[in-house]
């Protein structure tokens, strides 16, 4: 008996991103804002202001990047 399908889940893309105070907020593709706090990246939590503004949204949406501190999250960080 084989086993049962194993079903893909799919994300919106972000399409916008920020930080703001302790958040970090994404606006997704299917229209949601969702935002997550600073505290859970300490790259992100002990790099300055300016370092955490200069944000990258990949391509396709997947993620997002910062080069100046060297950290990425996903999509799956803020729906997950």
């Amino acid at each position: 008996m084989s086993s049962p399908a194993r079903k893909i889940k799919e994300y919106p893309a972000i399409t916008g991103a920020s930080v703001n105070g302790d958040k970090i907020t994404a606006q997704m593709s299917d229209g949601r804002e969702v935002s997550i706090p600073i505290a859970w990246f300490p790259r992100l939590l002990n790099a300055t202001p300016s370092e955490r503004s200069k944000l990258e949204i990949s391509p396709g949406g997947y993620g997002i990047h910062w080069s100046e501190v060297d950290e990425d999250i996903s999509v799956k960080a803020f729906l997950d």
